[in-house]
């Protein structure tokens, strides 16, 4: 090779390097956070750590200690089986013990104008306008970890990421108006993104809850909807 088939040489590996680079990257950034919810929920089933709801002498007792930022061994190994999740707030707020989802309910988000939720998205769950609020009749309806493209999962709140592995009988709860709501998981349902049906049926008078994520995870071919009824009127 000559000095200008050489340089030529360089010059490409070095582009394809950095292609290569930027590739990485780019997989890292875009679904980072929902990897992280994995992993961490494989890990915590591994070693058997399950999480309970503070009650409020736990959250007092929580919010009055001084806590150390957690290191990134502790968030895959922590030293107790026992998490306890404290509500981000008790005015709106969503807890799912089995998948340590907590999050803040961002409420009358319409669901058609993505100017308006794709922000919310960023922050925490969107309760859908025109759906009902807890202490109603109808349907609170909930949505989170939606793109318009695969690509920006990464740039979404991913707490609703791990919705794929709940089961019926497992619990959700809903803090509002610094009141406590308990449901149960009745239903599972995986229905076209254009399927508004349970949406427009929000009004109806039975009490239950819809969350609503992107499925597969990170494409928004399909809607995986998790259906909630309150704990008090199972049998």
């Amino acid at each position: 090779m000559n000095r200008r088939e050489i340089i030529r040489f360089l010059i490409l590996k070095s582009i394809g390097n950095f292609l290569v680079l930027f590739a990485l990257f780019g997989v890292g950034a875009t679904f980072g956070p929902a990897l992280f919810f994995e992993v961490r929920y494989q890990l915590y089933q591994a070693q058997g750590i399950y999480y309970t709801i503070a009650d409020t002498k736990e959250q007092k007792q929580i919010a009055q200690a001084t806590q150390p930022p957690p290191d990134l061994p502790s968030l895959f190994f922590p030293s107790s089986k026992h998490q306890i999740l404290v509500p981000t707030t008790t005015q709106f707020s969503l807890v799912i013990p089995k998948i340590g989802a907590n999050a803040k309910v961002f409420p009358n988000v319409d669901p058609s104008r993505s100017e308006n939720y794709l922000p919310i998205l960023k922050q925490g769950v969107a309760q859908a306008r025109g759906s009902a609020f807890p202490d109603q009749d109808g349907t609170v309806y909930m949505f989170a970890h939606s793109t318009d493209n695969f690509w920006d999962v990464g740039l979404y709140n991913a707490v609703f990421y791990l919705l794929k592995d709940l089961s019926r009988g497992d619990g959700v709860t809903i803090f509002y108006n610094a009141k406590r709501y308990d449901y149960v998981v009745t239903n599972i349902v995986i229905t076209d993104p254009n399927d508004i049906g349970y949406l427009t049926q929000s009004r109806a008078t039975q009490r239950q809850v819809i969350l609503q994520t992107c499925w597969p995870p990170g494409t928004t071919w399909k809607r995986l909807l998790v259906i909630a009824t309150p704990k008090e009127s199972i049998k």
